[in-house]
């Protein structure tokens, strides 16, 4: 029986995934990696990591799933950040990640320099810290020497296709995550390039997400315990990924997914642009997506759970939750902004903080956590609205991600926004979705196999919506009048 490999590179670990041709996940494991932070408001990853970390998942995964038979390979992976290499493909700089913040001025200095209607239109969305766009321009003015040294810089999951078959490049979906790149086009924006004195050698060639863009060579295959000469498809950013996995191709129902930080999703047949959110293209050509991201969505209850000494506890997040489903609905007047390392949609905002507001003697582990769960909805909150508000028309959401599957967290969330969510089926959906756009890609599977039906539906309580409503207001007030206190206490923002 033949049998699909998905690598999913995210931005704590490693995934790999096994399925069917039909799409059944028959084996998936996971190895994580460290994010370094040398000075605040950095966040950087050694690449090394990456592939030993990728290694490690695809034999565990292989020994799990017994005798299988691998006729292709597809790569997805976290957003936004990347690394530049040599000639010899070796790293000349520490990874820069999506959760990177320093650089703000940079993304000023690119909004001035274009006009940031000009920007959301040609490149589909605003530049944000972390971006590739702000980081590179960071590099030309503090590290020119790096850029120097550099050949090319590879988004995260290519360079793990650099590793697989020697192959550089990148395709549609992560080079419109940069804030470099004409969405509309599916080129790179040489203009604008040109305009920030960007060296064009460091930018790869562009393909198509389901393109064979190598084959297995001997020493990869050695590495990771499979044949070489196998076929490795060019892949996909993460969130395009979760879509094709989930079904989410054409217009209608959109996503909502909680990994380290929050996404809604919502596919698109034409660009629609905003500053409210990123407008990036999907895996398959002339399909685009709006994209509401969040940064710090588990990343702020995994936060809690290492301040508390709970890391290296297997149970610490359903311990974490079963706690916070005893506090009631509002966690005892303690609120939470979810700003940990700065805010993408809506606010826009890098020198963002979390903050707990509230906080008295009678607040216990449990009212910690039922806030953060609490304060993360409320910002997917202010996504949604910021989206329908301009016309965005969803008539459903799935629920995907590692949060979402937290029954509590799940009807908080949909408490909060007052929508109905569905259970995403299955699971590994970024990994399972790599491996069917590699055996689409690679001409193993004719079609995509159709997406599992979601679960029962976990429907909102109209009164929770009604007290959230109201909590709402005062969470946007909140971040209103702290925002120039946060900025001033923020290291990056000059104080």
């Amino acid at each position: 029986m033949s049998h699909l490999l998905g690598i999913d590179l995210g931005t704590s670990s490693a995934k790999a995934v096994i399925t069917t041709l039909h799409g059944e996940v028959l084996a998936a494991a996971g190895q994580e990696y460290p994010i370094h932070t040398p000075a605040p408001g950095y966040a950087e990853q050694n690449p090394a990591d990456w592939w030993q970390a990728a290694v490690v998942a695809v034999r565990s995964a292989l020994a799990a799933a017994g005798p299988v038979t691998i006729r292709a390979i597809g790569l997805a992976g976290q957003m936004h950040g990347g690394v530049l290499v040599d000639t010899a493909g070796r790293a000349v700089h520490p990874a820069i990640i999506w959760a990177d913040q320093r650089t703000p001025a940079q993304v000023q200095q690119m909004i001035q320099h274009y006009g940031a209607a000009a920007l959301v239109q040609r490149t589909g969305t605003l530049p944000a810290t972390g971006f590739m766009g702000p980081t590179l321009l960071w590099l030309a003015q503090h590290r020119p020497d790096v850029l120097r040294d550099a050949h090319v810089f590879l988004l995260p999951k290519d360079y793990l296709r650099y590793r697989l078959t020697d192959s550089l490049g990148t395709e549609a979906s992560d080079a419109s995550a940069t804030a470099l790149f004409d969405v509309a086009q599916g080129t790179w924006a040489d203009d604008l390039i040109e305009a920030l004195a960007l060296p064009r050698r460091l930018f790869p060639a562009v393909t198509t997400s389901g393109a064979v863009v190598g084959s297995l060579t001997r020493a990869a295959a050695a590495d990771l315990g499979l044949p070489a000469g196998m076929p490795v498809v060019a892949g996909c950013a993460d969130q395009a990924a979760q879509a094709v996995s989930n079904g989410l191709m054409q217009p209608g129902p959109g996503s909502v997914t909680l990994g380290t930080g929050g996404q809604v999703f919502v596919p698109l047949l034409h660009p629609h642009t905003s500053p409210d959110w990123h407008t990036f293209c999907h895996a398959e050509p002339e399909r685009w997506y709006m994209l509401g991201a969040m940064l710090a969505a588990g990343l702020s209850l995994r936060w809690l759970r290492d301040t508390l000494g709970l890391k290296d506890a297997p149970d610490a997040y359903s311990t974490l939750a079963r706690l916070a489903a005893d506090v009631p609905p509002g966690a005892d007047g303690l609120l939470f902004l979810p700003y940990l390392i700065g805010e993408r949609s809506p606010l826009n905002d890098p020198l963002a903080s979390g903050t707990f507001v509230g906080l008295a003697l009678r607040h216990e582990r449990g009212h910690l956590a039922r806030a953060i769960m609490e304060g993360v909805a409320l910002a997917l909150r202010s996504i949604i609205e910021a989206m329908q508000a301009r016309g965005a028309a969803v008539t459903q959401f799935l629920a995907a991600g590692n949060g979402l599957a937290s029954p509590l967290w799940r009807q908080i969330v949909s408490d909060t926004v007052g929508l109905p969510l569905h259970l995403a089926a299955g699971r590994e959906h970024t990994g399972r979705g790599a491996a069917l756009l590699a055996g689409r890609g690679a001409g193993v599977i004719a079609a995509y196999p159709p997406a599992a039906a979601g679960q029962p539906l976990t429907m909102p309580d109209a009164a929770r919506h009604d007290f959230y409503t109201g909590r709402y207001a005062l969470f946007r007030e909140t971040y209103t009048r702290l925002q120039p206190i946060m900025h001033r206490l923020n290291p990056g923002g000059g104080v």
